[in-house]
């Protein structure tokens, strides 16, 4: 903050209940407009979703901050994403952790997210074309993983994939209407949740349930 301004996203990431230093300074420095498509540029100032192809939409920024502050990141962590969109969450936890996997189902999105996480200079990032709700066994266990879609149930898939220790957090529902919760993963299973922030996603669609839509 220089001369009593404060960047828009970073003040409304402060009034969802974030104080995180590091991540306000994350919301701060990177830069929303470098991560949603050319012609909503103008608009990704304001603490709001922007639609991108495919019936899909962005997570609004304060609600990214209140999801990503909830896994408490410190700064040496592996963290999966799940859904990578156009990179700009993906990018907020390159800030956060040594090393992020994200994983989208939609190739074009893919491509678009590589080519604006290296036009930001952003190197710890890797982009898998893939279903999310299997995760990414080959870079497992990940100390962290994040969900940008909703789903009943956490996926086993992920379970597995969690470090003994590590946060998972998750929108739990069918799409349309959920909480979002924090597990923690102890014993080998996660634990009873904690309620982050109520929400509004898109439905987590696993590879099975794509092949029935491209077939109809």
């Amino acid at each position: 903050m220089e001369d009593g301004f404060e960047h828009p996203l970073v003040r409304a990431s402060r009034r969802a209940g974030v104080f995180d230093e590091r991540v306000l300074s994350a919301m701060g420095t990177v830069r929303r407009e470098d991560f949603v498509p050319p012609r909503d540029r103008f608009y990704a100032f304001e603490d709001e979703p922007i639609t991108l192809p495919h019936g899909q939409v962005t997570t609004q920024p304060s609600l990214v901050a209140k999801m990503v502050d909830a896994l408490g990141l410190q700064g040496h962590e592996r963290v999966l994403e799940i859904g990578t969109g156009y990179g700009y969450q993906a990018a907020i936890l390159s800030r956060l952790a040594k090393e992020v996997v994200t994983v989208e189902r939609l190739w074009d999105f893919c491509e678009v997210a590589r080519q604006n996480l290296a036009r930001a200079g952003i190197h710890n990032v890797e982009v898998v074309l893939g279903d999310g709700s299997q995760g990414y066994p080959p870079r497992a266990p990940y100390d962290a993983i994040i969900l940008g879609a909703a789903a009943p149930e956490v996926p086993q898939a992920l379970v597995d994939q969690l470090a003994e220790g590590g946060t998972l957090v998750q929108p739990v529902g069918y799409g349309g209407d959920e909480l979002v919760m924090a597990f923690r993963k102890e014993g080998g299973k996660l634990r009873e949740p904690e309620v982050v922030t109520l929400a509004y996603f898109v439905p987590l669609v696993e590879e099975g349930e794509r092949e029935v839509e491209m077939r109809e």
